[in-house]
């Protein structure tokens, strides 16, 4: 039952032109998330307009590319670049990193939310719900290209990635699903509730996306030119921590403010 990974990571070849599925994943999450926040500010009443949301369009792509290659640049493999400056800009070339992506993409929201005069916090909530639907896709899409994969294992479930011919856990299919699916349907079933209504969605989205991560990184391969970087943590886990940090702060800090309003 052991899968050889012998998929195509082009998805369409017109004219001499490859369109991978790596790049469909790019737009189709950028487009579906679009769509996705559209519907959620009707859902939830949230005093933002659709027109808004559709000039966050260009600014949150921007965002994401722009911090996505900083970041893998910075934290993965700064001292391959310092001496090959001119690869920074080679996106083809592949590295990107999502921590990288989630900083530019909210250094973008807060200039365009002052330009708009909206609140920025009422804002990264909507759009953190969206955020799982391009982690969903674009891990498949790491799957399909054969990259991040993860450690050996002796599981039916292992998958023979042509790197070589060990069994490996499919580390990029439990992301798509837990950082994907189910955060997804996490963040929808709280921002949908009269409950947890006034809760901070950006902030849950930081902890459960930083504890996903931690965790599924035990069953992937570290990055081979870092290896694990700081008391067995991979460069993943490492960035990830600050993310549960800062999520509990901020959302305790809300809770906080609120239970003082009530009382």
């Amino acid at each position: 039952m052991i899968f050889e990974h012998k998929i195509n990571p082009v998805a369409i070849e017109i004219f001499n032109i490859s369109i991978y599925w790596y790049s469909l994943s790019y737009f189709f999450g950028f487009l579906l998330g679009i769509q996705y926040i559209k519907y959620l500010i009707k859902r939830t009443s949230v005093d933002i307009k659709s027109d808004q949301v559709d000039d966050f369009f260009v600014w949150s792509v921007i965002g994401v590319i722009v911090g996505g290659r900083l970041g893998y640049v910075i934290f993965y493999n700064l001292e391959y670049f310092l001496l090959n400056p001119n690869e920074i800009l080679m996106v083809w070339k592949g590295g990107m990193s999502f921590h990288g992506g989630l900083i530019g993409l909210s250094t973008s929201m807060y200039f365009f939310t002052k330009k708009q005069k909206i609140g920025f916090f009422v804002f990264a909530n909507i759009v953190s719900c969206s955020v799982p639907i391009g982690l969903f896709l674009g891990r498949i899409a790491n799957f399909i290209n054969g990259e991040l994969s993860g450690k050996p294992t002796n599981g039916l479930w292992g998958v023979k990635f042509n790197e070589d011919d060990i069994p490996r856990h499919p580390s990029q299919l439990y992301e798509s699903f837990f950082e994907g699916l189910v955060l997804f349907i996490i963040l929808y079933l709280l921002v949908t509730s009269q409950k947890f209504k006034k809760l901070n969605m950006a902030c849950v989205f930081l902890i459960f996306y930083g504890v996903f991560r931690i965790l599924i990184e035990l069953f992937r391969e570290p990055d081979k030119h870092l290896g694990l970087v700081v008391f067995n943590f991979s460069m993943g886990q490492i960035l990830s921590l600050p993310m549960i940090i800062i999520g509990l702060f901020f959302l305790r800090k809300k809770n906080e403010k609120n239970t003082t309003k009530f009382n």
